[in-house]
C-alpha cells in the first residue's frame, strides 16, 4: 500500500483511539489498576492484537517502527531544554547514587556478558542479544526504541520487537514483583507502614484527577497567543531540535558512508548546543521547562504504544527460549539486587529504597514511585529526595550509556564493552563501602537528617526529574 499523508493520518488517529480506550480501561477496570499498567502499554497491546501482526482488524501502516524512532529522538531533543544541571549532590544520596549507578552500569554489562558467554553458545544468538536486557528493563520503552532503531539500521532487524518485548515483560514482572515483596516486607516486619494498592491515591489507581484543585499545570506561557500559542512555540523549539538532529545525520552520512550515528544521540547533541544558545542570548526564559516535559511525555507516550504495537510475534517466537532465558537472568539479577545490595546499602530502612530500585530497574520510575507509595504511603522514608538529588549525579551514566552501547556494539566491540561494563558496574559497588557511602557506614550523617527532621517537623516533598527513556 502506498503512503501517503492519510496514512499517517489513519496510524495517528487509530493509536490515539486506542490510547483513549486504554485510559478508561485504566479508569474504569479494578485488575489493570491494581497491576498499574499504564494506558500506553494497553494501547500497544490493542495494537499489536487487533492489528496487521494478528487479527487485522486495524488498518496500520508498515511505519510504525519508524515512528518510535522518530519519537525517540524527539524524546531525547527535548531533553537538554527540561534539565536542571546543578553539580549540587548531597550527602544523603551518596548510597542512593551508588546504588543507582552501580545497579545501571552492571545490568548492561552483566546482561550482555550473559548472552556472549551463555546464550550465544547455546542458541547462536547475535552478539547484541543480550543487551535486550537492559534495553527493556532498567531501560524501559524510550530506551528499546532508541538502541532497537540503532541496530536496525545496522541491519539487525529483529532488534526493535525484542527491545519491546523486553521492556513489556519487565512492567509486568515490576508491579507484580514489587506487589508481592511489599506484601512480604510487612509479613517480616521490615516495614509497618504496608498499604495495598486498593488504598493507593484515586489519581494513581484510576490515572483521573478528579479534584480541580489538585490538577497540577502542564507548564507556563512564555509567549502571547496574539504571536504564537505558547504550545506551539515549544513544540516548535523540539521539531527544530529533532529536524536539525536529522540534517545533521544525513550530512554525516553523505560525507562518511560507512558511519552511522543515532538519529536520538544527535538530537540530543543539537539540543545541547541549542540550550547553550538559549543561555548565551537571554533567550532560555523563554522555554519553559514544564512545557517542554509535557510535550516529552506526550511524545513517549504515543512512543509506547507505537513501538509495543509494532511487535513481531513470528521474531519473538523465533527467540522465545533464549529471551525467556534472558528474562529469568534478568529477575534473578534484579532480586539478587534487592534482596542482598539494597539491605547492604540501606540500612534499617531498606526495604523501602529497595523496592524502589527494584521498579525502576525493571520497568521505569513511574512504577517505582507507585511501588513505593505501597510501602511509603506518607514519603517518610525520604527516599524520592535522596534518588532527585542522586539523579544529578546518576543521568550521565544512563545517557551516555544508551548512546555507546549501540555504537561499540555495531563497531565490533561487544566483548570490550561487556567487560568494562561489568567490571565499572562493580568497581562502583566496592567503591562506595570503601568509601563510606553507604547508610550502615554513614551514620554521622543519618545523625544530622534525623537532627533537621525534627527541628523541620518532618519529611518534606521535593522536585523529582523524570527518567528519559523508562
Amino acid at each position: 500500500m502506498e503512503y501517503t499523508p492519510y496514512t499517517l493520518l489513519v496510524d495517528i488517529g487509530l493509536i490515539s483511539a486506542l490510547l483513549l480506550i486504554g485510559k478508561l480501561i485504566r479508569a474504569y477496570t479494578r485488575p489493570v489498576q491494581s497491576l498499574l499498567i499504564p494506558s500506553s502499554i494497553t494501547a500497544g497491546i490493542l495494537g499489536l492484537i487487533f492489528g496487521p501482526a494478528v487479527l487485522g482488524w486495524l488498518p496500520f501502516s508498515d511505519q510504525l517502527g519508524t515512528y518510535s524512532t522518530i519519537l525517540i529522538a524527539v524524546v531525547f531533543g527535548a531533553m537538554p531544554y527540561s534539565m536542571e544541571f546543578s553539580g549540587r549532590v548531597l550527602k544523603g544520596a551518596r548510597a542512593m547514587w551508588s546504588f543507582s549507578t552501580g545497579m545501571y552500569v552492571l545490568q548492561w554489562g552483566a546482561a550482555v556478558l550473559f548472552g556472549l558467554i551463555v546464550l550465544s553458545f547455546l542458541f547462536d544468538t547475535p552478539d547484541w542479544f543480550g543487551l535486550m536486557l537492559p534495553v527493556g528493563w532498567v531501560g524501559g520503552f524510550g530506551t528499546a526504541a532508541a538502541i532497537g532503531g540503532s541496530l536496525e539500521d545496522s541491519g539487525q532487524e529483529a532488534a526493535m520487537t525484542l527491545g519491546f518485548t523486553s521492556a513489556t515483560i519487565g512492567t509486568l514482572v515490576a508491579i507484580i514483583g514489587g506487589i508481592i515483596m511489599a506484601k512480604w516486607g510487612a509479613e517480616t516486619g521490615r516495614t509497618a507502614q504496608i498499604g495495598d494498592t486498593s488504598e493507593l491515591p484515586e489519581e494513581l489507581r484510576t490515572g483521573l484527577i478528579s479534584i480541580i484543585g489538585q490538577r497540577p499545570a502542564i507548564g507556563h506561557a512564555t509567549s502571547s497567543p496574539s504571536s504564537l500559542e505558547p504550545l506551539a512555540l515549544h513544540v516548535a523549539v523540539v521539531g527544530m531540535t529533532t529536524i536539525g538532529a536529522y540534517g545533521l545525520q544525513q550530512g554525516v552520512a553523505a560525507l562518511f558512508p560507512e558511519v552511522s550515528i543515532p538519529l536520538f544521540a544527535l538530537a540530543f547533541v543539537v539540543g545541547m548546543a541549542g540550550r547553550g544558545i538559549l543561555e548565551i542570548t537571554n533567550g532560555k526564559k523563554y522555554v519553559d521547562q514544564d512545557t517542554v516535559s509535557a510535550v516529552s511525555g506526550s511524545a513517549t507516550d504515543f512512543l509506547v504504544a507505537f513501538g509495543v504495537a509494532s511487535i513481531v510475534p513470528a521474531i519473538v517466537a523465533d527467540y522465545a527460549i533464549p529471551l525467556i532465558i534472558l528474562m529469568v537472568f534478568g529477575f534473578v539479577y534484579c532480586f539478587i539486587i534487592f534482596r542482598f545490595v539494597s539491605p547492604a546499602m540501606f540500612g534499617e530502612q531498606w526495604i523501602e529504597r529497595g523496592i524502589f530500585g527494584w521498579g525502576w530497574s525493571t520497568a521505569s520510575v513511574a512504577t517505582a514511585i507507585a511501588l513505593l507509595k505501597i510501602v511509603d504511603p506518607s514519603m517518610k522514608s525520604k527516599t524520592l529526595e535522596e534518588f532527585g538529588v542522586a539523579y544529578v549525579g546518576y543521568s550521565p551514566f544512563e545517557i551516555g550509556m544508551t548512546i555507546a552501547a549501540p555504537l561499540l556494539i555495531i563497531a565490533g566491540f561487544t566483548w570490550p564493552y561487556a567487560i568494562v561494563v561489568t567490571l565499572g558496574g562493580i568497581a562502583v559497588f566496592v567503591l562506595a563501602f570503601i568509601l563510606g557511602w553507604t547508610k550502615n557506614g554513614d551514620e554521622d550523617d543519618e545523625g544530622e537528617e534525623a537532627e533537621a527532621e525534627e527541628s523541620a517537623g518532618g519529611s518534606h516533598a521535593s522536585g523529582l526529574p523524570d527518567k528519559p527513556t523508562g
